[in-house]
């Protein structure tokens, strides 16, 4: 059988499930990507799986897990991209795009301890492990009385870790659990006023060549039109703020028929300060919602608002 498509992915548990599930989307909708070896994944081992003895903010933001998979595309070494959209930067490289988006999961966070329930009952002093600055920033807004510091490695690693006692507690993505089938070990899921998500947390993005009419065909059969206006008025945010993993930016978009609406939050790495706002609009505006409550932020956010993050800090 002649290979039709090629998937490039991360190779982590939670990367091929995603890949598999972009697969049987395809398989579903057209026979001959049915026949087993039309679609092949191809797996990349990106810079940002090889970092582990640093943060993701201090070895470069954003980009980090997608740029050899982006490169392969370019080079024609696959046909498709899967990406969790939270990893991908607002500007994409010259002739991609991002052709389809899959239904999106769900999209909170969820807490892992085995000392409290939710973070407001965490001990004042105990030790939160997280590879996010914008969980950092939150935890710490909302207890300036606990520790935080880096946890590295993907889900299983990082479960472990809280396991063996290097941390009190750790937050990961729902959806990301939900696609590994390990929701159930999560000890609750934060609300989005308890955790505001990354923005587009919980999306699957489809990154294609644009000028790769017969890829582009199956691929956007697959489109979700509600997850993409819910991404793309978040990542407008993300956009106008230059957001990257180096800023703790968090925006949540929900839609209700042709209604959109969105709250953005950006705050200090120390949790110390923050600035918040939202947009209410049609769909059909998600964009300029997006970057007209960018805009709103940005024009809040004092000089050196950033200043205080520690990104060389100590890392588990």
């Amino acid at each position: 059988m002649t290979t039709i498509l090629r998937i490039g992915t991360r190779g982590s548990p939670l990367a091929l499930a995603q890949a598999h599930e972009t697969r049987d989307r395809l398989a579903a909708a057209f026979p001959e990507l049915a026949v087993d070896g039309a679609v092949e994944i191809v797996t990349f081992k990106t810079e940002g799986d090889r970092i582990l003895d640093r943060t993701l903010s201090a070895a470069g933001g954003k980009g980090l897990f997608t740029k050899e998979i982006e490169q392969a595309l370019i080079d024609g070494g696959v046909d498709l991209a899967v990406h969790s959209m939270k990893d991908v930067p607002t500007t994409l490289p010259d002739g991609l795009d991002i052709a389809a988006y899959l239904p999106r999961e769900d999209h909170r966070d969820a807490w892992f301890s085995h000392r409290a329930a939710t973070l407001d009952d965490l001990p004042a002093g105990s030790l939160v492990g997280t590879a996010s600055l914008r969980r950092q920033a939150i935890v710490l807004m909302r207890r300036p009385d606990l520790r935080v510091i880096a946890l590295r490695g993907n889900v299983q690693t990082r479960l472990r870790k809280l396991e063996e006692g290097q941390v009190d507690a750790t937050l990961l993505a729902m959806a990301g659990l939900n696609r590994l089938g390990l929701a159930d070990r999560a000890t609750a899921a934060l609300s989005e006023d308890q955790m505001l998500p990354a923005v587009a947390q919980g999306a699957i993005g489809i990154e294609t060549r644009r000028d790769d009419e017969r890829t582009n065909r199956y691929v956007r059969h697959l489109n979700c039109a509600v997850t993409q206006a819910r991404v793309t008025a978040e990542r407008g945010v993300l956009a106008t703020l230059d957001g990257s993993c180096r800023t703790p930016i968090a925006a949540l978009a929900l839609v209700n028929g042709d209604a959109l609406s969105l709250r953005a939050l950006v705050v200090r790495p120390d949790g110390r300060q923050w600035f918040t706002c939202g947009r209410a609009g049609r769909v059909t505006d998600a964009l300029a919602l997006g970057v007209d409550a960018g805009q709103e932020l940005k024009a809040k956010l004092p000089a050196a608002f950033f200043a205080g993050m520690n990104p060389d800090g100590p890392v588990i």
